[in-house]
């Protein structure tokens, strides 16, 4: 098998991985947002299990709250800024050679082009999924996007931090 036939396999499995994470997001946040109609439902939201509900959050900004996009002005410039960040993803997944980040690369992709869709159709990020231990919350509200966003950098992390302890390892062995 030619490289070539490897890169093209890689690829439409980036590819492929971001489609999934896209339509998945989109059909969940159509769900939390039509028949559930969890707006209505206030910060009590929809109970799943002691530790799990449902609840509505509008994100007018990125991760944590940052470059909150109060006016239509910095609405835009945030849907730029997160395509063009988009966009540097889907290079790199189109030249990367090793199969694990292609993957972590399609994560973000497509967990990047799910909140991008809601912010163009709706002008904020539709944010649903509450996890509590009590009243301590590990994390913010997020969604699915957010959830394959940030996988997809962990993997890409903990293979790059991996990789290059054992790339060391390799060069300290080879100059002994």
């Amino acid at each position: 098998m030619t490289s070539f036939a490897v890169s093209s396999s890689h690829r439409k499995m980036g590819l492929s991985v971001a489609l999934i994470v896209l339509i998945f997001d989109q059909l969940i946040k159509y769900i939390v947002t039509v028949p559930l109609q969890l707006e209505s439902r206030g910060d009590e939201g929809l109970e799943i299990l002691p530790i799990f509900k449902l609840r509505w959050l509008e994100n007018r900004g990125v991760s944590m709250g940052f470059f909150h996009a109060d006016t239509e002005t910095a609405r835009w410039v945030l849907v730029g800024m997160t395509v063009a960040i988009s966009l540097f993803v889907a290079i790199w997944m189109w030249r990367e050679k090793a199969r694990q980040d292609v993957l972590a690369l399609g994560l973000v992709l497509g967990g990047a082009l799910g909140n991008i869709v809601d912010r163009v159709r709706l002008g904020f990020v539709v944010d649903y999924a509450d996890l509590h231990f009590g009243e301590w919350r590990p994390f913010l509200v997020f969604n699915l996007a957010d959830a394959a966003i940030t996988i997809g950098v962990l993997i890409l992390l903990a293979r790059a931090l991996l990789l290059g302890e054992k790339g060391q390892k390799t060069e300290s062995h080879k100059n002994a």
